[in-house]
C-alpha cells in the first residue's frame, strides 16, 4: 500500500527560499571561503542546491551522523557512521543540514567537530521544528522553513529510504 504524500512547502518555494539563503551566506561570508558539512543522506540535495547558489569560496565534505532507524522518532542514540575526509583547522565551517529536529544529533555533532580546530561554525538548516527541540543551546544561524511537527519527506528527507527525490517538501499520512 502506497503512503498519502500532502504537499507542505511546494518546489517553487523551496527554490526561492535556498535561493535568498545562499545570498545572505555569501553576504555574511564576504572575502572568505565557506567550508560547507553535509549532512548525510538527507543534506545532500539540500547542500548541493544552497552550494550553486553561494558566491564566495566554496569547499565541501560529508559526514553521516544518525539518531534514527526505520521509524520516524529520534532513537536519541547518536553514532558517526561516515566521517570526515580532509582537516577543519581554521577553516569557516557550515554545517548543513536537512531538518533540525530534537538537537540532539547536531548537539553532538557540534562538539566533535569544536575540537577539530575550525576559525568558527555555523548551521545552516532547510527545515527547523522548533517545537520539537530538547537542545536549546543548538543556535541556528541559517533557516529555510520553520515547520509543525509533522513528519516530512523529499527535498533529501525520507521515511524508511523513500521519498528522498520528490522536488517538494511533502507530509507523510499513513
Amino acid at each position: 500500500m502506497e503512503d498519502k504524500i500532502r504537499v507542505l512547502l511546494p518546489e517553487d518555494e523551496v527554490d526561492a527560499r535556498v535561493e535568498e539563503i545562499g545570498k545572505k551566506i555569501s553576504e555574511d561570508y564576504a572575502g572568505q571561503s565557506v567550508h560547507l558539512i553535509c549532512v548525510l543522506k538527507g543534506g545532500v540535495f539540500f547542500t548541493c542546491e544552497l552550494a550553486k547558489r553561494i558566491t564566495v569560496p566554496v569547499s565541501m565534505d560529508f559526514m553521516c551522523v544518525s539518531s534514527y532507524g526505520a521509524g520516524t522518532q529520534s532513537s536519541g542514540v547518536v553514532r558517526i557512521i561516515k566521517d570526515l575526509d580532509e582537516p577543519l583547522a581554521g577553516k569557516h565551517v557550515l554545517i548543513v543540514e536537512d531538518i533540525i529536529d530534537s538537537g540532539r544529533t547536531l548537539s553532538y555533532l557540534i562538539e566533535v567537530l569544536k575540537q577539530r580546530g575550525p576559525a568558527d561554525i555555523r548551521i545552516c538548516t532547510l527545515l527547523d521544528k522548533p517545537s520539537r527541540r530538547v537542545k536549546k543551546e543548538v543556535q541556528v544561524d541559517y533557516t529555510c522553513f520553520s515547520i509543525p511537527d509533522e513528519f516530512v519527506v523529499g527535498y533529501g528527507l525520507d521515511y524508511d529510504q523513500k521519498y528522498r527525490n520528490l522536488p517538494y517538501i511533502g507530509v507523510v499520512e499513513v
